[in-house]
């Protein structure tokens, strides 16, 4: 018993760690997690909506010290049952959003390792089997250094959290995990190959035939039945394969110029994923940058999910002459996590991204 404690105190606390760095790289990645969980699709508390990202960093940081605890033996009471709390917790969200298909991938890691809900339940079971066996056997929880060091390593880690919190909040993640980080190509990245798996869907359809209801299923084509067609029911029972990009796109009145867009040789993006969420502060730095580009001869647009009337208070507030192009709010809140942000593209491929604190860091200047 002792040595499977001390094996599960060791995989328990690492795990925790390694989750909780991973999300401290991106807290607003995890709140805009957090922000479907809270919303009206999922559990609808929308109190909790203007909060989400405090809540983000109190979790993260909570995760990475909860592992470290466990790791040293330190206030065993308080770290096993805070852990088994939190699991029972997001064990509960996981089945949740697997058995009712709610949200598609929890976060639990960031967007470092993609789980399925399936995935992340079964994960959270094993970790809670493993912190159910050291609650069992507290007893063989011990502490690994003098008090001195105990409770220094504490102090150090949230330090050490508190100093990449300030870097990445006002910046971007210090690693970007995806599909749009630097160096990778819009286009490619959207390519769909010709070989590549497809998807499985099963079609019932339901028919009134001669008075009777009647449900023939096939693999997509319409049945030949002599009888009149009420419905269709569609289940997916394989997954085929997602390009790392699939919601993107640059719509102007429901004209789609993402293929012309991505072939300018210099283009800066504004990424303003809400309007009414934007920074104001920011203003100043996204005119100076813009007078930098054109000068320089650069195609310059906005990208923004808001509404043609948000757009137009914003030219007309700030006096800023911008063509904004539409695209989802999901995609544009994954390209780059400042609102607003700015993005540098030769032909499809992605140069440099910008927190608006960093926009005066963008290199604008044609060599």
């Amino acid at each position: 018993m002792k040595y499977l404690v001390n094996f599960s105190r060791l995989f328990v606390g690492l795990l925790f760690i390694f989750s909780g760095l991973i999300k401290i790289n991106d807290p607003v990645g995890f709140s805009f997690k957090l922000d479907e969980y809270f919303g009206p699709t999922v559990f609808n508390i929308d109190f909790l909506l203007p909060y989400v990202l405090p809540l983000s960093i109190f979790i993260v940081v909570l995760e990475v010290l909860l592992g470290v605890f466990l790791l040293i033996g330190l206030k065993k009471k308080f770290t096993i049952y805070s852990l088994f709390g939190m699991i029972v917790f997001f064990t509960f969200l996981t089945w949740y959003s697997a058995y009712f298909n709610k949200v598609t991938d929890c976060g639990c890691f960031g967007d470092a390792i993609k789980l399925t809900p399936w995935e992340s339940f079964t994960k959270d079971l094993i970790l809670l089997v493993f912190i159910i066996i050291i609650m069992l056997g507290i007893k063989y929880v011990k502490p690994i250094f003098n008090n001195k060091i105990l409770y220094f390593i504490p102090l150090a880690s949230l330090l050490f959290c508190v100093l990449i919190l300030n870097q990445v909040l006002s910046h971007l993640p210090l690693i970007d995990f995806r599909p749009y980080k630097i160096g990778n190509n819009i286009i490619e990245n959207m390519i769909i190959p010709e070989d590549s798996k497809k998807a499985v869907f099963k079609y019932d359809w339901l028919f009134n035939v001669e008075g009777e209801k009647k449900i023939i299923s096939t693999s997509g084509n319409f049945p030949s039945v002599e009888g009149d067609f009420i419905s269709v029911e569609t289940e997916l029972l394989e997954e085929g394969y997602e390009p790392p990009i699939h919601d993107f796109s640059m719509e102007l009145d429901d004209v789609d110029y993402t293929d012309d867009l991505m072939q300018e040789e210099n283009l800066l993006i504004f990424v303003l994923y809400n309007i009414s969420k934007m920074e104001p502060k920011a203003i100043d730095n996204l005119k100076t940058s813009m007078s930098l580009a054109m000068n320089n001869n650069y195609k310059i647009i906005g990208l923004t999910a808001s509404g043609k009337d948000d757009v137009n208070n914003f030219k007309s507030n700030f006096l800023v002459d911008l063509d904004f192009y539409f695209c989802d709010e999901t995609a544009l809140k994954t390209i780059v996590r400042s609102n607003p942000a700015a993005m540098k593209l030769h032909k499809g491929t992605i140069i440099q991204k910008a927190h608006w604190n960093d926009f005066q860091s963008l290199d604008l200047i044609n060599h």
